[in-house]
């Protein structure tokens, strides 16, 4: 390819055209996809020419991300735990701080016991992969309403040859119904429905029902923790994610619904990120 000079475009041409249009680290990300190599053979080669197929496609995920468009779903993957899963504006875009809930539900399932777990609300599939893979023992059932996401979550499961996860379609714990766990995991919307910063940065673009949850951001916790016990085995833990406001109200939510050993656990940043509780034992 060659500008109207007659020059080639290399990458590093490329990356600085990007400037001001987008974060310099971003550019580098998109254009390390559209070659299909890694970020330190970019840098290392910067004189490399771009093909003209390639120079288009990346100014095309250049505009998006100028847009506003979230990196996540420009390059249709993100890390998480261990894994790259596959993502798309059907899922939410799974955040650092969810591994949190994952480290959380891995320290109550031991390691060579056959439990079950249930993630509510699994979107691509990031809570009950990471859980399933590390617990390859624990049969896990992953909860979506959502069948465009369930179809994500599948395939993710499918590349990463994770056997030992069931996928069904349904709101929150009806799917479940006659049927007890050792653990329960969700990351449920938790953003009030006027929270301004639903329309701003990447929240414009994921999907609304997996992120904002009546006027306090709590209907869908309510609905979770309401049900949970029905569906969980004497001693059984429920572990909810929710936003770092909210540990007091979701605290007070698992007292009422009678779990025991009720706290909440901090993320990296120091914030109320996972509150947990065990179903009261039997007498």
């Amino acid at each position: 390819m060659t500008d109207q000079a007659g020059r080639e475009v290399s990458a590093d041409a490329c990356l600085r055209a990007a400037q001001g249009r987008v974060a310099a680290g971003e550019a580098a990300l998109l254009l390390a996809h559209v070659l299909d190599r890694s970020r330190s053979w970019l840098y290392a080669h910067g004189e490399a020419p771009v093909p003209e197929r390639d120079l288009a496609r990346f100014e095309q995920l250049v505009a998006r991300r100028a847009a506003g468009e979230p990196v996540a779903y420009l390059l249709g993957t993100r890390g998480f735990w261990r894994f790259d899963l596959a993502v798309t504006p059907d899922t939410l875009i799974p955040r650092p701080e969810t591994e949190l809930l994952v480290e959380l539900a891995l320290a109550r399932i031991p390691e060579q016991a056959a439990a079950r777990v249930a993630d509510l609300g699994t979107g691509s599939g990031a809570i009950a992969l990471a859980v399933a893979g590390e617990r390859p023992q624990a049969q896990v059932v992953a909860v979506d309403l959502s069948l465009e996401a369930l179809d994500v979550a599948r395939g993710n499961a499918a590349t990463l040859g994770i056997g030992n996860v069931e996928f069904r379609s349904g709101d929150w714990l009806a799917p479940l119904s006659g049927e007890r766990f050792d653990l329960i995991a969700s990351n449920p919307p938790y953003i009030a429905e006027g929270d301004v910063h639903l329309a701003q940065g990447d929240l414009r673009f994921e999907p609304r029902g997996a992120l904002a949850s009546g006027t306090d951001g709590l209907d869908a916790i309510r609905t979770i923790v309401a049900a949970a016990p029905a569906h969980l085995h004497d001693g059984g833990w429920l572990l909810v994610e929710h936003g770092w406001e909210q540990g007091a109200a979701v605290r007070a939510l698992f007292a009422g619904a009678g779990f025991v050993d009720v706290a909440t656990e901090r993320d990296l940043e120091q914030r109320d990120r996972v509150t947990l509780g065990r179903h009261r034992l039997s007498r």
